[in-house]
């Protein structure tokens, strides 16, 4: 079967809402080309020497999300649909400029994993892409991730976000993790000494390509997997929530929460923008949290607080 590769230009604040914009309209897979992500050769932790030195050369200046689509996909609708997200973002999302190529099912295969490579996330955790070899240093701790059709790799600034935020915070009881991705935080917070997680995510192919990354990391009996709408349908209570979404929904989620976390349970807020940081700040107030610091990485804030 032939695909239908179609590149969209953005920044690296809109990656991420861009690939799952994309994802929601039919791709079968999504691959983020970001300079941001490749790891600094003047600042080596063990791992660079894993990288082609000519491969951030021959990176695009943009920021490039690629998406595949089968023959029967509507592209111009969806062309035309990508023109009204920074409206709903509420920030730039860059030139959204569009092209086209046709690509065999073989080379997508392959193609995209170039990209990939084991970075560091936090004080111990690694993130190894299952098809990179890795021998890790003392102490740190190797999670094994294959990014597969669903976006989230963790080599973006929301995610080191959060993962700083639990080394800060450890958590050894029980963790929710609401629009779980590829499963990056809650395998992170597995690792991390977690003894109950829950992932939750709308999206069911993000949802497949999370268990297998919780089985590839050999957390099936810590880590539980469900499709769902944020909080929708859950009973349990938890001792920390991380909630890596845009300020809306962030905002949408703090008074149902409140539900679901322990007395003195924690709360890490990522995926907010930088100019949507006091709104966070003010709804969080207004629902009785206690923040308890606030972290920026680039663009990003993130935040922890007490409920």
């Amino acid at each position: 079967m032939d695909w239908t590769q179609m590149t969209v230009s953005t920044n690296s604040q809109g990656a991420d809402i861009v690939s799952e914009f994309l994802m929601s309209q039919g791709a079968k897979g999504t691959q983020i080309v970001d300079r941001a992500d490749i790891p600094d050769p003047g600042k080596p932790h063990g791992y660079w020497e894993l990288i082609d030195v000519n491969l951030l050369e021959s990176m695009p200046q943009d920021v490039q999300v690629k998406a595949w689509f089968p023959g029967e996909a509507d592209l111009p609708r969806i062309a035309r649909q990508l023109t009204e997200l920074p409206a709903l973002a509420g920030f730039d999302l860059g030139t959204l400029g569009v092209i086209y190529a046709d690509v065999q099912e073989k080379d997508w295969a392959e193609h995209w994993k170039q990209y990939y490579k084991p970075f560091s996330m936090g004080d111990t955790l690694v993130v190894k892409p299952s098809w990179e070899p890795y021998t890790p240093q003392e102490g740190e701790k190797v999670m094994e991730l294959d990014p597969g059709m669903a976006f989230g790799t963790g080599s973006h600034e929301t995610t080191a976000l959060c993962v700083e935020l639990m080394d800060a915070y450890p958590c050894e009881g029980s963790f929710l993790d609401i629009g779980t991705g590829s499963g990056i935080l809650s395998i992170a917070a597995g690792l991390l000494g977690a003894k109950e997680v829950w992932a939750v995510d709308i999206d069911p192919v993000a949802v497949e390509v999370a268990r297998d990354n919780v089985k590839r990391n050999g957390l099936e009996d810590v880590v539980t997997v469900r499709q769902g709408d944020l909080t929708q349908g859950l009973d349990q209570v938890f001792d920390m929530a991380v909630a890596n979404i845009l300020a809306d929904v962030i905002l949408m989620l703090l008074e149902p929460l409140k539900n679901h976390l322990k007395k003195d349970g924690i709360l890490l807020c990522s995926g907010i923008i930088e100019g949507r940081e006091q709104d966070v700040l003010d709804g969080l107030a207004a629902a009785g949290y206690r923040v308890l610091e606030t972290r920026r990485k680039g663009d990003w804030v993130a935040i922890a607080a007490k409920g």
